[in-house]
């Protein structure tokens, strides 16, 4: 598995090395299978085969075996698999009925209203309930948690996600209920099931921040984690966008990022400038904006790829000719990228945005040409995209087609606005020298 990962990140703008760590090996399948479809649509048939050989190594732990079994035959090119996969076929389905024996009483219970009806919040009364009423077991409690991991490794995960509920509403097991937590969030994750992976995704995150650790480095590993795993509702769910940012956002998790995967900015970025035209609070992302430009600054030394590039570039150094060099390359790693390459055009029309904004920002009067250019676009294509930019935002600006330039209405500010202004600047300048003189 890590020859197949190292291949992938052998050309230095996939980060799967990077990311291959903090996910379990279910969550990291789609990552790796999205690797192999694109060496195939390459026509790369040796790193296509590497994967094939990857995905054998990182499901072969799993209980999946009628899978694992068809892969190793279109790696071999064999018609049967090794008996050793018939012999773990029949070991997994003689586990599976044990457990369905062990849980049949309390999954059935669990079924009926008038059980349901007399649990509580309080977890001892409902197993005393249970105990007195209906003769459940604290081991019948554990054997849902021992199947609901069962289901799981099968990739059966929607009754694994359910199994782990039931355990997590009975048990008093807070390091079973924590694992159960991050066990139904992977299934839910896997099963596309966004709304219930964010209500997940909040659970986690609040037995991370509630839970005693023992060391501060434990805590700071379980963030990482969950920033990783967040990544999926990010970018597969509309609804999951402001609450993740939020987080992502947060102090201990904005530390967390720079401390632990500074590669997330790159995910960050994205999300932050994808979501500008669909941002119901403008006040809020211009803000989460300027933070991206100051992390982007902070972390350079330690990260940097074509999307924090194009970041540095149009906001840190004013270049446009490198902006525009930079959105290209962003361009195509996100298209390479399992999380952004659904979003990649959307990235790169919103990017396209902000070097206009910039850059009207700058001059009253601008060649559409020139403009063009430092958008990536030819001649025309560019007015037709600057036409449809004044249009859409009511951009106070109008087009001289006869000497092909937009001309921008700046108006001056009134005097108090310039006071407000030379104030905040003189504010920042002093923050800078007293930094520098603290240091």
């Amino acid at each position: 598995m890590e020859d197949a990962i190292n291949a992938v990140s052998a050309d230095g703008t996939s980060i799967l090395s990077n990311i291959a760590p903090h996910l379990s090996r279910h969550l990291l399948f789609p990552l790796i299978q999205f690797e192999g479809d694109q060496a195939e649509d390459k026509g790369d048939a040796e790193l296509a085969k590497k994967i094939l050989a990857g995905k054998i190594q990182l499901l072969e732990d799993t209980n999946m075996t009628d899978y694992v079994a068809s892969l190793y035959t279109e790696l071999h090119g064999v018609a049967e698999p090794p008996a050793e996969y018939t012999k773990k076929r029949q070991d997994v389905l003689a586990q599976l009925d044990k457990y369905e024996r062990e849980t049949e009483k309390i999954v059935d219970l669990l079924t009926q209203d008038e059980v349901i009806n007399g649990l509580r919040s309080d977890k001892v009364a409902n197993l005393e309930f249970l105990k007195n009423e209906h003769g459940v077991t604290m081991e019948m409690v554990n054997a849902l948690y021992d199947f609901g991991q069962f289901q799981f490794r099968c990739g059966q995960y929607g009754p694994a996600a359910d199994m782990l509920y039931q355990f997590r509403v009975l048990s008093t097991d807070n390091d079973k209920v924590s694992a159960s937590t991050w066990g139904k969030l992977a299934s839910e994750i896997l099963s596309a099931n966004w709304e219930s992976a964010i209500d997940e995704l909040k659970n986690v995150r609040e037995n991370i921040d509630t839970k005693l650790f023992n060391n501060p480095r434990a805590q700071l590993d379980h963030r990482t984690m969950l920033i990783h795993w967040s990544l999926f509702p990010l970018f597969n769910s509309e609804a999951a966008r402001e609450p993740i940012l939020d987080m992502f956002f947060s102090a201990a998790y904005i530390n967390t990022i720079q401390t632990s995967c500074p590669w997330v900015l790159r995910y960050l970025i994205a999300s932050v400038i994808t979501g500008r035209t669909r941002s119901r609070n403008s006040s809020t992302q211009q803000k989460q904006l300027k933070d991206i430009v100051r992390y982007v600054r902070q972390e350079a030394y330690e990260y940097a790829d074509p999307v924090t590039q194009f970041v540095s570039a149009l906001y840190i150094d004013h270049d446009f000719e490198a902006a525009r060099e930079a959105l290209h390359k962003a361009a195509e790693v996100c298209r390479a990228d399992f999380f952004l390459a659904s979003t990649a055009d959307a990235f790169v029309e919103a990017a396209r945005y902000l070097i206009c904004e910039s850059y009207c920002k700058i001059f009253s009067r601008m060649n559409i040409r020139d403009l063009s250019a430092k958008l990536g676009l030819n001649p025309d294509d560019g007015e037709k995209w600057i036409v449809n930019l004044i249009r859409d935002t009511r951009l106070d600006a109008k087009i001289d087609s006869q000497n092909g330039t937009v001309i921008m209405n700046h108006p001056p500010n009134n005097v108090y606005q310039q006071v407000i202004e030379k104030t905040k600047g003189g504010f920042f300048r002093t923050q800078v020298l007293n930094a520098a003189v603290s240091k």
